[in-house]
């Protein structure tokens, strides 16, 4: 195949098609040479074009093909020493995925060929591997980036009413009756109007989904015949997840993504995606040589300062991208408005942010990254969602990200199940975390909703699982049941797993609702694991990260309606009531519209609590009244907001409890509108009680009543 080869340019990155040919671009800081590969199959065992790039521009290697157009498939070899001690691990037998590619066409095919070492040689990743490995890894793909998108713009959804839905592409929508079965599990599913009709009607205003960028399988997985189901083993950073995609391999999964999001952006519902620039899938060093490792594996990595032939490791997963680096910082934030810009999405949730923080060793939450971020002019207008640790020293950084950040909350997840299990001592907690954690945000210039409030996430048990079994059950995963959090902080009763005990599904179903209340009535902004709303279980296994099958997808056959009902029900009851979705903090004042304080904190058997009360590590219970005349709360225009009053009663004691309701100053009439023992949610058909009155609330449960005059 004869073809015409131009210099090309050094910009952009990747490979841009133009409408007449294709640029090239990659960058190597330490390569020697760098030959791009064409393929005419993802099954081709050796490239049918071969073209040396020449003359880099600072580091990039780049060139520029006339006549090629999009659907051409692509890879890199690239030329330089292999020094593994030194840092340097560059194979040219290794066919090499672009970083920037914006599609991937093909399944990695686990084999020897892969490693740029020879896995049966005594010196390990010290030998070296000349075995070609071009016909068991993806090609990379050259896609045309034109898209109608009619109009779509960034929804912008205001932070104060936002509610998030954690779900998986493919657990979410498989088993769904409601979505064609030739689509399921796809973008496509999540964009049809089944699912966006239930998200509506649930209350949610942003979905967050689980990894979509490309990844690929885990060799020990796949040697058990498992998969990366959650997909934390990124690949390619730009590219959507082919596994997702019903729409074909050679670019139609780009457009599927998109009109997934424009689809979801009609229906007011943001796209949030959850992103892992920490790591890359190439592992430690004896993993594969996929991309990074073959291109310049000592610019990429973080790699010990005493010994280059490892890495440093704040993931758990082997290597750590170097983010210190201006090229490496300069992908991640491509990428990020790669995402922003072209995909339309509205924010991303970052996994085990504080890697991306560490320059040296230690976290600096000011460090490149975050500054970075804070002036780019559009990265810093999106939905910035951190998980505030790492499994490093000095990782966990909860409350430690800068302004404009939101963090997912592990004090509030530990502090509530902790409260709901009966633990003593956690009512100055409880209230914290109640109110926003400002112990957390307030003192660094941020808002209530700087927290993520969660009870479960995809890591760990489901919310059905967190009061079903006090202990994990992985034996799915092949580890011998050694994998997992040991406890994950189980609030269960009695006997583990399923029963015919009435009393005892009764207490648990209660703990569901109570979890669910607490956190739909905490200031922040709420997040719900997909499937929590309707009862999913997982039959006790906390970390299903490599069950893609019936254990992690969510059944909706077996749907727990009434929970559903209720969740429904009580996230609209959120929607309705601004007082608890406040922008701004509590501040212990009088309103001018009524007088009172905007919170009070009271015993059940009436009166303020006092330091004594809050000291007294056996009380497990109180009554809040929260004061809805406050005029510090806003609508769209900035007109000052009124809502009602109301007056919430938390009991986490074994036996029922009598409280007091608050006097006339509060409130003389006061109408039931919750009541977790009856899975009661109505602000018509409540009973109505006068001041002072003695309400009786059965054990673990959560009373709300609102003030009617």
């Amino acid at each position: 195949m004869d073809i015409d080869v131009y210099p090309g340019s050094a910009y952009p990155l990747g490979a841009t098609w133009d409408g007449k040919g294709v640029n090239f671009a990659l960058y190597a800081e330490n390569a020697q040479g760098v030959d791009l590969c064409l393929f005419n199959s993802t099954e081709d065992a050796s490239e049918q074009v071969k073209i040396r790039l020449k003359d880099p521009s600072r580091n990039v290697w780049h060139t520029y093909i006339p006549g090629l157009k999009p659907g051409q498939l692509y890879g890199y070899r690239v030329y330089g020493p292999y020094e593994p001690h030194n840092g340097h691990r560059f194979n040219p037998h290794k066919l090499l995925i672009d970083p920037y590619a914006k599609a991937i066409a093909g399944s990695l095919v686990w084999n020897d060929a892969l490693y740029g070492y020879q896995p049966q040689s005594a010196d390990k990743d010290l030998s070296f591997n000349d075995t070609d490995s071009a016909l068991y890894i993806p090609k990379s793909v050259v896609i045309d980036p034109s898209f109608d998108w009619e109009g779509d713009r960034p929804l912008k959804n205001r932070y104060h009413k936002t509610v998030i839905y954690e779900a998986h592409v493919k657990g979410f929508t498989y088993l769904n009756p409601q979505i064609p079965p030739e689509i399921r599990g796809t973008y496509a599913a999540i964009g049809h109007p089944a699912t966006i009709n239930y998200l509506q009607t649930l209350g949610i205003t942003a979905i967050e989904l689980m990894p979509v960028q490309q990844s690929v399988l885990d060799a020990f997985l796949a040697c058990k015949g498992l998969s990366n189901y959650w997909g934390y083993n990124t690949i390619g950073f730009f590219a959507p997840d082919v596994r997702f995609s019903g729409s074909g391999v050679m670019g139609g999964q780009v457009n599927e993504f998109k009109q997934m999001v424009k689809s979801l952006h009609k229906a007011g519902i943001e796209v949030i995606l959850d992103v892992v620039y920490n790591h890359t899938a190439e592992g430690n060093e004896l993993g594969p040589t996929l991309a990074f490792r073959g291109i310049d594996n000592a610019y990429y990595y973080r790699l010990q300062e005493d010994n280059k032939r490892c890495y440093m490791d704040y993931t758990g997963t082997g290597n750590t991208l170097n983010a210190r680096m201006p090229g490496v910082l300069k992908l991640i934030m491509d990428s990020l408005r790669y995402w922003a810009t072209e995909m339309h999405v509205d924010g991303f949730r970052f996994d085990l942010a504080s890697a991306l923080a560490r320059e040296l060793h230690d976290v600096d939450k000011l460090g490149s990254f975050f500054d970075i971020i804070h002036q780019d002019p559009v990265i810093s207008q999106v939905k910035l969602i951190a998980e505030p640790w790492d499994l490093g020293e000095g990782g966990y950084q909860v409350g430690n990200f800068p302004v404009d950040w939101c963090e997912w909350n592990g004090k509030y997840r530990d502090c509530m199940r902790d409260y709901w299990r009966g633990e003593r001592g956690m009512l100055p907690d409880f209230a914290r975390r109640l109110t926003g954690s400002p112990d957390l945000y307030q003192d660094d210039f941020r808002k209530p909703t700087a927290s993520i409030n969660f009870i479960t996430a995809h890591d760990g048990f489901t919310l059905h699982d967190l009061v079903s079994y006090n202990e994990k059950h992985n034996t799915a995963n092949k580890e011998d049941n050694r994998d997992g959090e040991s406890h994950n902080r189980s609030c269960n009763y009695g006997v583990e797993g399923p029963t015919d005990d009435t009393h005892i599904n009764d207490l648990r179903n209660r703990q569901k609702r109570n979890f669910l209340t607490t956190l739909f009535l905490s200031q922040g902004i709420p997040m719900l694991v997909a499937g929590d709303e309707m009862g999913r279980t997982q039959h006790g296994n906390n970390n299903a990260y490599c069950q893609d099958n019936e254990l992690s997808w969510i059944d909706w056959g077996r749907r727990d309606t009434g929970l559903l009902h209720f969740s429904r029900q009580l996230i609209a009851f959120r929607h309705r009531h601004p007082v608890f979705c406040r922008k701004n903090w509590f501040r212990g004042l009088p309103a001018k519209a009524n007088g009172l304080q905007d919170i009070v904190w009271f015993r059940p058997q009436g009166g303020e609590m006092n330091r004594e009360d809050w000291q007294q590590s056996f009380a497990r219970s109180i009554a809040i009244f929260i004061n809805g005349k406050g005029i510090r709360m806003t609508g769209p225009k900035g007109e000052p907001i009124t809502d009602d009053s109301f007056y919430l009663l938390f009991n986490a004691h074994d036996d029922a409890l009598s409280f007091v309701l608050p006097d006339e100053t509060f409130g003389q009439r006061w109408l039931k509108v919750i009541d977790t023992a009856e899975s009661f949610i109505s602000e018509d058909a409540g009973s109505i009680l006068g001041a002072g009155a003695s309400v009786a609330a059965k054990s673990r449960s959560v009373i709300v009543f609102k003030v009617l005059s």
